[in-house]
C-alpha cells in the first residue's frame, strides 16, 4: 500500500515537472523568454506588428496580426470594470486598408483613455491606427509612410476601379484629418510627394517630423506614454 501510495506520487511529481518543462520551452519559443513577469494591471496594452491581416490569410514566414483577434480585445476592454485604459503598441508596415479601417474606428469609438506609441514603424494603414487614440506618441527613430492606395495583384482596367480607389483613399484621408492636428493639404501633399521614395509616391516621416506636421502629438516612448495615459485616465475618473 505503501509503495503504490509512493509511484503514484513519484507519476505525480514527474507530470507536474513535464507540465513546467512543456510551459517553459512554449515561453522560449513564443517570447523568448523562460518566464512571464506576472502583475495585474488596470492597462490593457495591444500591440499591431508586422502587417494588419485581414480577410486574405498571408504566407506562414510573414509576421502577422490578424485583425479579428483584435476586435474582441477592444470591446472587451470597453465592457470591462477591471480595465481603465488601453495602450496601443504599433511597429508595423501596413497591411489590409479594410481592416486597419476597422480597427481604427473601433478603437477612436471606445469610451475609456487610450494612447498609442509607434516603435519602429507605423506605415501606410498603420497611421489611421497611430492616430485612433485619444493620444499619439512616437520614438525619435520611428518612421511612418504616407502613400497612396495601392493593391497587387490582378485588377480591373476600367475607370469604375480607379473610382473605387478614391473612394478608399478618401476614407483614410478624412478619418487621419479628423483625428490627428495635420491639414488636409499637407497630408495629400505628404502622400502625393514623388521627390522621397525611389520606386513610388509618397512620404516617410521620421520621429520629429511626424510631430511637426501635426500627424502625432509628441515624441517620447513608454515611460512617457504610460505616463500621458495615466493622466487621462485620472482626468476621466474626475469627471
Amino acid at each position: 500500500m505503501i509503495n503504490e501510495e509512493k509511484q503514484l506520487s513519484m507519476e505525480k511529481n514527474k507530470e507536474k515537472e513535464k507540465k513546467i518543462q512543456n510551459e517553459t520551452l512554449e515561453n522560449i519559443i513564443e517570447i523568448g523568454e523562460t518566464s512571464i513577469p506576472k502583475s495585474k494591471s488596470k492597462i490593457h496594452c495591444i500591440t499591431i506588428i508586422g502587417q494588419v491581416e485581414g480577410h486574405i490569410i498571408l504566407p506562414p514566414q510573414n509576421k502577422a496580426t490578424k485583425y479579428e483577434h483584435i476586435i474582441p480585445q477592444i470591446i472587451a476592454i470597453d465592457e470591462s470594470d477591471e480595465i481603465d485604459g488601453l495602450l496601443l503598441i504599433l511597429n508595423t508596415m501596413g497591411g489590409d486598408v479594410e481592416a486597419g479601417l476597422a480597427l481604427s474606428e473601433l478603437i477612436t469609438s471606445i469610451e475609456k483613455p487610450s494612447v498609442s506609441l509607434v516603435l519602429g514603424g507605423g506605415h501606410s494603414i498603420g497611421v489611421p491606427l497611430a492616430v485612433s487614440t485619444k493620444y499619439s506618441f512616437i520614438a525619435p527613430t520611428a518612421t511612418m509612410t504616407i502613400h497612396p492606395i495601392r493593391m497587387n495583384g490582378l485588377i480591373i482596367g476600367v475607370p469604375q476601379m480607379y473610382d473605387y480607389f478614391d473612394k478608399m483613399q478618401q476614407r483614410i484621408i478624412s478619418f487621419v484629418i479628423k483625428h490627428s492636428n495635420i491639414s488636409e493639404k499637407n497630408f495629400e501633399k505628404l502622400m502625393f510627394s514623388t521627390s522621397e521614395l525611389a520606386n513610388d509616391v509618397g512620404s516617410i516621416l521620421v520621429g520629429k517630423e511626424a510631430v511637426d506636421y501635426g500627424l502625432i502629438n509628441e515624441i517620447g516612448g513608454l515611460k512617457d506614454a504610460m505616463a500621458k495615459l495615466h493622466s487621462l485616465i485620472d482626468l476621466s475618473k474626475s469627471k
